[in-house]
């Protein structure tokens, strides 16, 4: 019967593999954009001649459920938008869309507009999106109950610069009295790291949402740590090219307005928000747990989408911790110096709300 168990979980995780995309607040080796979702018919494209035409990137991650719903429930159309969504499988392949033209604007994370913008970039942080979620996950029968016990173990995390490895270092492993050099780290798909922790190959992993959650109810391992608790960070915001700002500020403007309903949305009504766009996470209409339960997929991105934190606002105080964050990426090598992080934000839309 155990036998039996194990193989049902580890099937159950290998699943992953199919179900997601790869990356988020980060950017991720040797992956490629897919072809724009265009399914206009020409009637609903005459219909649509005097909306703004925008180019959407996105990555298939619950950090860019906003730009998902926005599209998916209509929002777009809603506030004048006609869209052409692009699915990225990494930020790294995203901002290059943006930079070269082939995009207009994208959600991801705001390390991968700092590294572009310490390359000469001309790139705008026009609106916010998503707080940081990363958890740290090991097995229920490790024993191990605190960061600190990780020493000398193996981790499975996001590629070397991913926003989830600059944070990592440089507030993990500083909150737990240990740096990278005392573990074993493995860096991989988040997918393939709870595979790998489910297969007990490695001791513990570092992901974000839906695997945290789909983890946690297929397979016996729980959650030791989650950054978001106790260093909320921003992860992900809307970015667009300084170009597109300037030329068409308008349809930026509009694009924001629609994914602050989808915000608003993902916020007040989770179980209908997830009704919209569990089919871009979950393609099975179920899935079983540990204790051999059916759970629909909908109720899982629902629970999902509750341990997140959606903002399109960027306060000040999110302001404080890019600065900081900033200075990780010129400790770590990622930033040849610091960035004036102001100088990259464009909160005009924000300021025109909140006025």
């Amino acid at each position: 019967m155990k036998r039996l168990k194990k193989r049902l979980m580890v099937a159950t995780v290998a699943s992953f593999a199919l179900l997601f995309s790869l990356t988020a607040c980060g950017s991720s080796e040797n992956s490629s954009s897919t072809e724009p979702q265009t399914n206009h018919s020409s009637q609903e494209k005459d219909s649509k001649k005097n909306l703004h035409q925008v180019r959407v990137g996105y990555l298939n991650v619950m950090d860019d459920a906003q730009a998902i719903l926005a599209s998916e429930a209509k929002l777009y159309e809603k506030h004048g938008i006609d869209e052409t969504m692009q699915l990225f499988n990494s930020g790294t392949d995203l901002i290059k869309a943006i930079v070269g033209g082939q995009i207009d604007v994208g959600v991801l994370g705001f390390t991968n507009a700092l590294t572009w913008i310490d390359k000469g970039a001309d790139i705008k942080i026009v609106g916010g999106a998503q707080m940081g979620y990363h958890s740290m996950l090991v097995r229920k029968d490790s024993g191990i109950q605190t960061l600190a016990e990780l020493k000398g173990k193996s981790v499975a995390s996001q590629k070397q610069g991913s926003t989830a490895d600059i944070v990592l270092n440089g507030v993990v492993w500083k909150k737990a009295g240990i740096t990278k050099n005392d573990v074993q780290m493995q860096y991989v798909s988040p997918s393939v790291a709870i595979q790998s922790l489910a297969a007990g190959k490695v001791d513990a992993a570092f992901v974000f949402e839906p695997y945290d959650s789909i983890a946690r109810l297929t397979t016996p391992v729980e959650q030791i740590y989650e950054i978001g608790q106790e260093w909320p960070f921003p992860c992900m915001v809307v970015i667009t090219s300084g170009k597109m700002l300037k030329e068409n500020k308008e349809a930026v403007y509009a694009l924001l307005d629609a994914q602050k309903e989808a915000i608003e949305m993902l916020q007040q009504k989770p179980g209908e928000a997830a009704e919209f766009i569990t089919k871009h996470f979950i393609k099975e209409d179920s899935l079983q747990t540990s204790d051999g339960e059916t759970i629909e997929a909908t109720k899982i991105i629902e629970e999902s989408t509750k341990t997140q934190t959606f903002d399109w606002r960027i306060t000040p105080e999110q302001i404080d911790k890019m600065e900081e964050i900033t200075g990780m990426m010129v400790e770590q090598g990622i930033l040849k110096e610091k960035i004036d992080v102001k100088e990259a934000l464009d909160l005009s839309w924000q300021e025109q709300i909140e006025s």
